[in-house]
């Protein structure tokens, strides 16, 4: 039976009255660091997640094998029953999750993990092992009129009637308040754990444990939407570069170089032009501690 429509008829869309050429762009599907890969490098964006197959990255970073270690380290901790939540356990979990790439020989890797173990012990301490979480390693998601975001944020915790934030930083560099205030990534677990818990979360903390030290920060709403309207026009950015190329652009001038200090520990440093001018970093050069400055008199 013949299923195309007779000329003259209107089909059900323009019974509707919709003009399909009117619609809005797709929400950009997205997680924070998605989006400042992109604010970062455009081409460092287009590597990771446009170019299939992908470019092949360099060697494992020693500093990621560790942040993922003492991050699921931590996550399990969370995960025991409360009476079993002391130091006891913590380098069995450690050992348990512990990655060893990126280092450069297995006494370097000894040390990081004693190292590791160490500030594991100290920050436990500090911690309330009664006092559960809202969410440990927790997604959470929302929407916009731009965005589809989702991210898994480390830690969610209630004080009082609000909500915090809680990122776990294990760099060599110390933080302040303006690197919590600044981070788009906590702003943004804010503003989508706010919606989702239907509860006020304003305050964002890195917690950072080398220097067993929190960096604070107490949003607005004003501020929050700030960083939103940042990740919106990030995103914007997103799609217009996928329609020039879907036209027929360059994707090398669609995806713009952006070289900087980063461009040492990109993963692509060795297939971009501009990454293979920058400095060469070993795989294990962040989890070399840093030498105490010296005052001179």
């Amino acid at each position: 039976m013949p299923t195309g429509r007779i000329p003259g008829q209107s089909g059900p869309s323009e019974q509707l009255g919709l003009d399909f050429g009117d619609l809005p762009d797709r929400l950009l599907v997205c997680t924070p660091s998605k989006l400042s890969s992109f604010a970062d490098c455009p081409r460092r964006f287009r590597y990771g997640y446009v170019d299939r197959p992908a470019p092949p990255k360099g060697p494992p970073w020693a500093h990621n094998s560790l942040g993922a270690s003492v991050h699921t380290a931590l996550k399990n901790w969370w995960a025991l029953p409360v009476a079993k939540r002391t130091a006891d356990p913590l380098a069995t979990l450690l050992r348990a999750t512990w990655v060893r790439e990126g280092y450069r020989d297995e006494e370097q890797e000894r040390e990081v993990f004693a190292r590791a173990l160490a500030w594991l012990e100290a920050y436990i301490a500090t911690l309330d092992p009664e006092d559960e979480p809202v969410g440990v390693e927790r997604t959470v998601a929302t929407k916009t009129s731009v965005l589809a975001l989702s991210g898994r944020a480390d830690r969610i915790d209630r004080r009082g009637d609000e909500l915090v934030i809680v990122d776990y930083k294990t760099g060599r560099g110390e933080l302040t308040s303006d690197d919590a205030r600044g981070s788009l990534a906590l702003a943004l677990y804010a503003f989508a754990a706010a919606r989702q818990f239907r509860r006020p979360c304003h305050r964002v903390e890195l917690h950072h444990l080398p220097t067993e030290t929190v960096a604070a920060h107490e949003h607005t709403d004003e501020s929050i939407a700030r960083h939103v309207g940042r990740a919106e026009a990030t995103a914007r950015d997103i799609i217009a570069a996928e329609k020039s190329v879907a036209a027929g652009a360059d994707p090398d001038e669609a995806y713009p170089m952006q070289p900087g200090a980063l461009c040492s520990w990109c993963d692509y440093r060795k297939v971009c032009p501009a990454g293979a001018q920058a400095a060469v970093r070993e795989p294990w050069t962040a989890v070399v501690p840093r030498e105490p400055a010296v005052e001179l008199d």
